[in-house]
């Protein structure tokens, strides 16, 4: 019986988690068993999660599945395109130097800020008044 050939990354922004596999195919491009064009609605969430298979032109020569979890549609479309970019240099390392250049495989440390205590929120504070 013959293995199946897949490559793996995770990819992660803010509280998205994305399993990506890459298996050799036709381009297909599957997120949570639906459509790419289905699961993220607008051409900007498309357009990030397809990103790193564009700029090493390998779009049409893998087929892409995720399972993506948490956050929201926009986290989960970066976290995609992180985990599609960790793949493709387990698939191939010397894909990396192009990756890294423009910045997919370092993880967006940008996080919610948390509210705190005496204030409306994190930074916002309540109305003051002198008298």
């Amino acid at each position: 019986m013959a293995d199946l050939v897949q490559y793996y990354g995770t990819g992660r922004r803010k509280s998205a988690i994305a399993r990506v596999f890459l298996r050799p195919g036709s381009g297909n491009f599957q997120v949570n068993d639906k459509p790419i064009e289905t699961y993220f609605v607008t051409e900007q969430q498309r357009f990030s999660a397809r990103r790193p298979l564009s700029l090493v032109e390998l779009a049409s020569s893998f087929d892409v599945v995720t399972t993506v979890r948490g956050g929201g549609v926009s986290a989960q479309a970066d976290a995609v395109k992180m985990g599609i970019a960790r793949a493709l240099t387990e698939f191939n390392a010397e894909l990396r130097k192009t990756l890294k250049a423009d910045g997919l495989l370092s993880r967006d440390a940008r996080a919610k800020e948390r509210k705190k205590y005496g204030q409306k929120g994190a930074r916002k504070r309540f109305q003051f008044s002198k008298r």
